[in-house]
């Protein structure tokens, strides 16, 4: 396999690769040729060399017709041969010797029950089929495939549907359909994706991607469309999953705690005794029923020329939401109706044999929360009136994809592609009310509520526009030319972002002047809460690179690559806050074929990956932002539950823990002057090995670590202690330290360079001032070290049946998630409230969230009969590391920075993250499926059984211990999150 390499093929898979390549020997002789004739007419041919070796590259994903010619005369053919994103498939015809080449006519394919192993990919990849989609019970999207792969773990539920790769956190991977980025251009959290029934392939990869392709230190999802061909095929499917057939949610009760020991001066009581092992929220009837409509059709509208793929799917979702239980009022409850409508649409033209343009079209408009919301009374746990129509949330997208590709001559191809795409995502507000929001109304003085309660029908703090919008396009090309035992190539690879009207706004559409909300706290006072930074903003990401595939020996490859990476972040102006030029990223890969037939691969992979800051970071960072609150005391509560009576307890102070008071921001103030990209290090070593005929084992090894990150401080009391030791007097630059810039982008951990500007009329200048970590008050940089090994053993399918087993471990530990905080679901991208003072930063260094220390994972299938065929996959994991977040120092009282109980101390003492940890879940997913032969096994009546065993443990759980200094929360440690109950999906298809 490996002496086509020498020939040109690479075979890397990479993020956005939509081809691949057929490679192999052959009998040597004059006039011998190999011809590859895809599904829609299109043909390649190649002479094979004089060694017998044969390599044709850079062929559209999909089935060929592989067959070897000798003056035109065919000798040998072989059919269906797959091929996958980025990777090589052999089709080895005899081997190369001098007695096969003078006995032409006895040539044949050389079959094999096993695949064999791509000796030119060092990368880490797993590609699931549209075929292997049929078989297994999975759910219908792309995070759900990518979790089949090792190494990935399911995001944060306050992130829904989100995926982690390797230890980063949600926000650091990369979403592809047919080469273009389709991932979420606001925050980068989770993409859109192919429907179902669309996808000929999905590669996640989880590492190891060569210099062609960067901007993602977290893993990939790579979909790849279905195309038509020169025969006509159409078809269908219904799916339903009934809401009687759904396991009843588990309902979630107060915890028993148990009160500290006290904790030097400070002694704790419950803030709440009365609560513990009380109802807090209804989920019994949390359920839903799902009805998913989908159809096909494909094939010719020009015989060999010019073929035309559409799909469509349509999902229709009705769900009931019973809320948390709302102490001296009523809660309510939410009637959802969801639609998700997604389009796919391709055009593929043979210009010549030479020339391919494809086109693509994707639309996906996603409708969330239509319906209605009722009262719900706890003491009976039925709805009751109607409160107010429901909030509507739209998401909708449209991709336009145009992929031209010029096989030049057989050692050159040129690849062209430019995409464009335009989101827009209102939000249409169902509930009307003119009232402030009340916020934690358990913690009101019960001597100062109205007879009977209150009743407030607000549900909204903050109010996101009817007008939000984003836009992308995209341009790359890649030039590939193969000289002797080297294959070269270089390209761009260019991205721009914009966005208009983001983010929440404190003014409520229906009372505009009102832009505030009431937080009542356990020490008997309440706060009016103003929050809003609606805004807009852009991003241009721009690369060239340069990577040659070199074939040192017949059977060692050698990849070297570098690439260079320019990101540039606008504020609402277009005036630059982040510009970061020359980020150098060096991919070396190497890959030992041992035997030299393909049957044991010895790989590694080191590489470098910078990772851009999206339009989000403009948010709160360099735009207009307000996070502001008064502190009151109050004397009553009238029917509305808004307080009455108020006095202020500090002399009406404004607060706002990060100076974010609605002011402009200086675009140079706002990031340290020498800001770097984040990026990390990945270093891969692994094996695979056939273990007979009919196996396939092997191990990989793999260490992520983080050596940049992004985040911003908040401490502008330490820039001016170190302009003190400078012989600079603070109180000269109050304004810019203290100012609307109060918090700024840093590499935390490295030496930052700040702007510094002197008050107005001072007559002073500027300052630069350089503030190492220690002049931070940190005591180490950044920390994200992930470890793993991972053990597989597999069968690939042979017409009866197939499995894979994998075992995954991983040791990840440091301070830092990576872009957002999952613990109390912080989506800021890069703007947490990590690093934002020492204190916060005290005791977190622990295990990292995203990772799991042991991983189980099964997937197969039996053919039991050509008309029955059963299937499974299980997920088995330990749990993921746990916090307890408090007021700061020995007497747990303290909070310096005023951001309440969120530093790692509980009751006076440093807990780092993973003291304990949830438990473990297994979840195991069922499908029997039966094509009947009457029907030309083309009808298919299928039954998929999701959780299995109806385990719903608890998979994340409330971290803050201290509701106010010596009291303790009433929802500590209580489940916020569960596994979703056992559902099941019963679906019919049609396949012509």
């Amino acid at each position: 396999m490996a002496l086509a390499v020498g020939l040109g093929f690479t075979g890397l898979a990479y993020g956005q690769a939509t081809t691949g390549s057929i490679f192999g020997t052959a009998p040597a002789a004059a006039g011998e040729t190999v011809m590859v004739q895809g599904a829609n007419g299109a043909t390649r041919e190649v002479a094979v060399d004089a060694s017998g070796r044969y390599s044709v590259s850079a062929l559209p994903v999909g089935r060929y017709t592989v067959t070897l010619r000798k003056d035109g005369q065919t000798l040998a053919s072989q059919e269906n041969v797959t091929v996958s994103p980025g990777a090589g498939t052999q089709v080895p015809f005899a081997s190369a010797t001098a007695e096969n080449a003078q006995n032409l006519g006895a040539v044949q394919v050389v079959a094999s029950a096993l695949p064999a192993i791509d000796v030119t990919s060092v990368n880490s990849s797993t590609i699931i089929t549209a075929a292997d989609l049929q078989k297994l019970p999975v759910t219908r999207n792309a995070e759900s495939i990518a979790l089949l792969a090792p190494s990935t773990t399911r995001g944060s539920s306050y992130f829904p549907n989100a995926v982690a790769f390797g230890g980063s956190s949600v926000s650091e991977n990369a979403y592809y359909v047919n080469g273009y980025t389709t991932g979420a251009p606001y925050k980068n959290i989770g993409g859109f994706q192919l429907p179902y029934g669309a996808i000929d392939q999905q590669e996640t990869l989880t590492g190891g991607y060569d210099a062609k392709y960067g901007r993602s230190d977290g893993g990939v999802i790579n979909q790849i469309g279905k195309r038509g061909t020169n025969e006509w095929h159409f078809g269908g499917q219904v799916a339903w999953e009934p809401r009687f057939l759904e396991a009843s949610p588990r309902n979630t009760y107060y915890p028993h705690l148990a009160v500290p020991a006290p904790a030097g001066t400070t002694s704790y009581t419950l803030a709440r005794p009365d609560l513990q092992g009380v109802l807090e929220r209804y989920r019994n009837n949390n359920k839903q029923w799902e009805t998913i409509y989908s159809a096909y059709v494909g094939g010719p509208l020009i015989k060999d020329k010019l073929f035309m793929f559409l799909a469509g799917e349509t999902t229709r979702t009705h769900s009931t939401s019973v809320q948390p239980a709302v102490e001296n009022s009523l809660s309510t409850v939410q009637y959802n109706r969801d639609k998700d409508t997604k389009f796919y649409g391709k055009l593929d033209w043979n210009i010549t044999d030479s020339n391919v343009l494809e086109l693509t079209a994707l639309k996906d408009n996603q409708t969330t929360g239509a319906g209605s919301t009722y009262n719900f009374n706890y003491d009976t746990l039925q709805a009751e009136d109607f409160r107010a129509g429901n909030n509507v949330a739209k998401n909708n997208a449209k991709f336009y994809i145009g992929h031209f590709t010029s096989y030049i001559t057989d050692d050159a191809t040129l690849s062209i592609l430019y995409g464009k795409a335009s989101f827009d995502n209102p939000t249409l507000y169902g509930n009307h009310s003119t009232l402030p929001f009340i916020s934690n109304p358990q913690y009101i003085t019960a001597s100062k509520l109205p007879a009977g309660g209150f009743f407030n029908d607000q549900t909204n703090t903050r109010w996101y526009s009817s007008n939000a919008t984003n836009a992308t396009h995209g341009l790359r090309a890649d030039f590939d030319y193969r000289l002797g035992d080297h294959d070269l190539a270089v390209g761009i690879d260019n991205m721009h972002y914009a966005a208009s009207n983001q983010g929440p706004s404190q003014y409520n559409p229906f009372n505009p002047s009102l832009n505030y909300f009431w937080s009542y706290r356990a020490d008997g006072t309440v706060r009016q809460y103003t929050i809003g930074w609606e805004t807009s903003m852009s991003t241009d990401q721009k690369a060239y690179y340069l990577q040659d595939a070199w074939q040192v020996a017949s059977n060692l490859l050698l990849k070297i690559g570098v690439r260079n990476d320019h990101f540039i972040n606008y504020n609402d102006v277009g005036q630059a806050f982040v510009d970061e030029k020359n980020q150098w990223e060096p991919r070396i890969g190497v890959s030992w074929d041992v035997n030299g037939d393909s049957s044991f691969k010895v790989y590694g992979n080191v590489g470098r990956y910078y990772l851009a800051l999206p339009e989000n970071a403009a948010e709160r960072a360099a735009n207009i932002s307000t996070y502001t609150y008064y502190k009151f005391n109050y004397t009553s509560v009238d029917e509305n539950g808004i307080p009455q009576g108020l006095t202020s307890t500090d002399g009406g102070i404004l607060h706002s823990p990060d100076g974010e008071f609605g002011l402009p921001k200086d675009p140079q103030q706002v990031t340290a002057r020498n800001l770097k990209a984040e990026y990390m290090d990945e270093f891969i070593a692994g094996f695979d090995k056939q273990l007979n005929e009919n196996w396939t084992y092997g191990a990989k090894a793999m260490w992520r670590d983080l050596k940049s990150a992004i985040d911003d401080e908040c401490s502008p009391g330490q820039i001016a202690n170190k302009m003190a030791s400078m012989g600079l007097n603070p109180d000269d630059y109050a304004d810019s330290l203290y100012g609307a810039a109060y918090c700024r982008l840093i590499n935390p951990g490295e030496t930052n360079t700040m702007l510094i500007r002197a008050n107005a009329g001072s007559g002073l200048s500027d300052q630069l001032v350089s503030m190492t970590m220690q002049d931070w008050g940190f005591t180490q940089g950044v920390k994200r070290k992930v470890g793993s090994l991972n053990l597989y053993l597999e069968h690939p399918f042979d017409g009866k049946w197939q499995a894979r087993v994998d075992y995954t471990y991983t040791r990840g530990f440091g301070n830092t998630e990576g872009q957002v905080r999952s613990d109390f679901g912080q989506s800021d991208v890069s703007k947490t409230e990590d690093w934002d003072a020492w204190q916060l930063m005290d005791g977190q260094n622990g295990e990292l969230f995203n990772t799991r220390k042991h991983q189980i994972r099964v997937r197969g299938a039996y053919q039991f009969t050509p008309e029955w065929l059963v299937s499974g996959t299980l997920l088995a994991q330990s749990g993921l590391p746990q916090e307890c977040l408090g007021y700061y120092g020995p007497n747990g009282d303290e909070d310096p920075v005023g951001y309440g109980p969120n530093y790692h101390w509980c009751a006076g003492k440093r807990i780092a993250p993973g003291f304990k940890h949830t438990p473990w879940t297994k979840e195991l997913n069922l499908g029997v499926h039966y094509t009947p032969a009457f029907a030309d096994h083309k009808l298919g009546l299928n039954l998929d059984i999701f959780n299995a065993f109806n385990e719903q443990k608890a998979t994340q759980t409330d971290p803050t211990q201290d509701a106010d200094v010596g009291f303790v929360s009433p929802t500590y440690g209580m489940p916020l999150y569960y596994e979703t109950p056992r559902t099941v999906r019963l679906s019919v298809t049609y396949d012509y």
